[in-house]
């Protein structure tokens, strides 16, 4: 099995080499397929990621939500922690942690019930992610077990078998441009 710093090379190369219209075109019809879900639908509360380099795009998720009257947050790196803070307005965002986009305004929530959606580098059919490797999202979930758990991905993410740690926190549900991956047990 490849390790996780060989996983997020080939990863990174694979996104690298996407277009900006293909990320911008499957990140839409990767947003109606998880906007679809009964758990996306019943959610009052939506943490989210600010998408960066290539990730499924979030922007048309964020806005939707907003739409059908949900409360948005997205996070804000502090130290080893992430806190998530509300967002209303996109402008709210500027490059923060590795560049990455950051609520630089807002309150900061702490939801012990909301859904969560979350990115990854990679991940394989029993939902094992292979994380940035901050293990921030795993630390967050760890103090916050009341979270639904949605990841999304393009259909490259996915392998067949992904290295992982009994830390590692599973998203529930993966969603990709073609199918949407329901976690089994090892």
């Amino acid at each position: 099995m490849e390790e996780k710093k060989v996983i997020r090379k080939k990863i990174f190369a694979i996104r690298k080499n996407v277009s900006d219209q293909w990320v911008q075109d499957i990140s839409i019809e990767l947003g109606k397929q998880l906007m679809a879900l009964p758990v996306f639908r019943h959610a009052d509360k939506v943490m989210i990621y600010a998408d960066y380099n290539h990730e499924v795009k979030t922007d048309y998720i964020i806005r939707a939500a907003w739409e059908a009257g949900k409360q948005v947050a997205v996070p804000k790196v502090v130290g080893k922690e992430m806190v998530f803070h509300l967002l209303t307005d996109f402008d709210q965002l500027e490059p923060g942690y590795f560049g990455i986009p950051e609520p630089v305004s807002g309150e900061s929530v702490d939801w012990e019930r909301a859904l969560m959606i979350m990115p990854g580098v990679a991940f394989d059919r029993k939902n094992h992610r292979v994380g940035y490797g901050g293990g921030f999202y795993d630390r967050y979930l760890e103090k916050h077990p009341g979270l639904d758990t949605v990841a999304l991905a393009f259909d490259f993410q996915i392998q067949d078998q992904v290295p992982y740690e009994v830390t590692d926190i599973c998203p529930q549900v993966i969603v990709t441009e073609t199918e949407v991956l329901f976690r089994r047990e090892d």
